[in-house]
């Protein structure tokens, strides 16, 4: 549902219930990623009087190119981590990853290495590799020089021409990166791309801004990095979230 729509199903509701309903900022997908490498190990051992828990890994990770996803390489040699462990170690990275690092947000398109390691043969278990993934992830990534990925939108905004300089500076205002535009029937048609933290009420701005004649669509584009101001202020306010909600 545009925010056109949402607008009239809210004042219909208003008139015909009297109700009045409260409406928040929608959020944002974020993701994060790495642009750097790291490496190192996470070794998770507990002994508790029986049986213990002994899980010990080595993992590089590496960036991959936008888009590209993750892929777990199994380099171990001579056997160091028995192969039927080698899984737990990918699913222990796979889960953390879905926490990520910065500010709780997946992180995305990265290669996991794991090259070495150890194991006991009687303490060492599925669950014991996975968290000893878990905890090389949380001690590597820091290293491999984390940041914070947004959805960037193609927006379209069809507007009269004495407006455009007008729509091009607030496409701007919002972060926007003009494309170029091209006339259409006695119009303008001006293509740009923009963070969609950024269109949040974008088509009430509009139509304020050009007395109601012009109209935009919008579509996904893909993500890109967060300027680091944006970025700090994000991290900042989803911890003071979390802090919120454990309170």
């Amino acid at each position: 549902m545009g925010e056109v729509h949402l607008e009239i199903q809210l004042e219909r509701m208003r008139r015909k219930y009297n109700v009045n309903v409260e409406t928040e900022q929608p959020k944002i997908a974020y993701l994060e990623t790495i642009t750097g490498s790291g490496e190192g190990q996470g070794k998770f051992k507990k002994q508790t009087g029986g049986r213990g828990q002994f899980g010990d890994c080595w993992v590089r990770f590496k960036p991959r190119p936008r888009g590209d996803g993750y892929f777990f390489q199994n380099a171990i040699k001579g056997g160091v981590i028995p192969g039927k462990f080698i899984p737990s170690v990918d699913k222990g990275i796979q889960e953390a990853a879905q926490r990520g690092i910065l500010a709780g947000y997946p992180l995305v398109d990265f290669v996991a290495e794991c090259y070495d390691g150890s194991y006991h043969a009687v303490d060492s278990s599925d669950i014991a590799f996975q968290l000893a993934a878990s905890l090389a992830f949380n001690k590597i990534m820091p290293q491999a020089r984390p940041v914070l990925l947004e959805p960037v939108l193609e927006v379209a905004v069809t507007t009269p021409d004495e407006y455009v300089g007008d729509v091009m500076g607030d496409l701007t205002q919002r972060r926007g990166k003009v494309l170029g535009m091209e006339p259409a029937n006695g119009r303008t048609v001006i293509r740009a791309l923009a963070p969609e933290s950024e269109l949040y009420k974008y088509a009430a701005s509009l139509r304020a801004m050009t007395q109601g004649r012009a109209f935009h669509t919008r579509a996904f584009a893909s993500y890109e990095q967060v300027p680091e101001l944006e970025a700090k202020k994000i991290i900042t306010d989803r911890a003071k979230e979390k802090e919120a909600a454990h309170a």
